[in-house]
């Protein structure tokens, strides 16, 4: 097994904003993995995301992708539809390019269709973004579908792993949303035993504190914005300890308001249960 850890991003503490220089200072940190946001849209050029991949491998840092915000592949908009790929398709491009693997993407909401209709088209487009992303040459980057905060949005750990199995996608836990989603509740060794069946080699996990609000109609609850992991909403501790009780390998993104610093208060809490980074 082996524990990965760094930041949603360029570390606040880096002095040049780059990517670059981001995954520099999380190897001087002495974290070792970052993903890199391309949340606003894909600025990166695919040489530069090459440059990027060499630096990641010298310092051993794994890098992963996060697709932009603006994509839903539930829509029934053939305009939406088709921008939502391309921005994931420029997003794979570019993971392979620096040699990550995954690229997280928040399938899109529900809208008008039921659970059913909505994972009909997201399986439906998975498999046209694929096949356009081959035939540009990507051999090793998927697409990672992130477990989603909020009710009104595709993507639970059921409607993921289900995915995963009849297309060959891969899956995002991130701990936080289903926190929220579930109106404060998370039971990790029951989200482990829910992945089993995928029998994945390493699995790609976000992590921060959630404030989150009841749902309006019905059960659950939705996001309202990430925070520090010191409020222990949800507590990091028992998921560190199911993680080397399984001997899972992991990489853990830190999406806290304070990025790498909550990283290294999650490695000091591996450290302390007995992980040697």
């Amino acid at each position: 097994m082996k524990v990965r850890l760094g930041p949603a991003g360029i570390p606040t503490v880096t002095a040049k904003k780059s990517t670059v220089e981001g995954i520099k200072t999380v190897a001087q940190l002495g974290l070792n993995a970052m993903e890199v946001e391309f949340v606003r849209g894909v600025a990166m050029s695919v040489e530069g995301a090459r440059e990027a991949g060499q630096v990641a491998r010298q310092l051993d840092v794994s890098l992963s992708v996060h697709a932009p915000y603006f994509i839903n592949l539930c829509s029934k908009d053939k305009k939406v539809a088709e921008a939502s790929k391309k921005r994931i398709v420029d997003s794979l491009l570019r993971a392979e390019a620096m040699g990550a693997q995954e690229v997280v993407v928040h399938a899109g909401y529900y809208g008008n269709l039921s659970s059913e209709e909505a994972y009909k088209l997201v399986k439906q487009r998975y498999g046209e973004i694929m096949d356009e992303a081959r035939d540009k040459g990507v051999k090793k980057a998927n697409v990672a579908f992130e477990t989603t905060g909020k009710v009104s949005q595709f993507g639970t750990v059921d409607e993921l792993v289900s995915l995963c199995r009849e297309t060959g996608c891969t899956i995002c836990v991130d701990f936080a949303h289903i926190y929220a989603r579930q109106a404060g509740k998370v039971d990790y060794g029951e989200i482990f035993d829910k992945l089993k069946p995928l029998k994945l080699k390493h699995l790609h996990i976000h992590f921060s504190g959630i404030e989150w609000s009841p749902a309006k109609k019905g059960e659950g609850g939705n996001e309202r914005n990430h925070i520090e992991i010191r409020h222990d909403k949800p507590p990091f501790k028992p998921l560190a300890q199911e993680i080397l009780k399984r001997k899972l390998d992991v990489t853990i993104i830190s999406e806290s308001p304070i990025l790498e610093q909550d990283s290294l208060v999650m490695k000091k809490v591996f450290e302390e249960l007995g992980y040697k980074f």
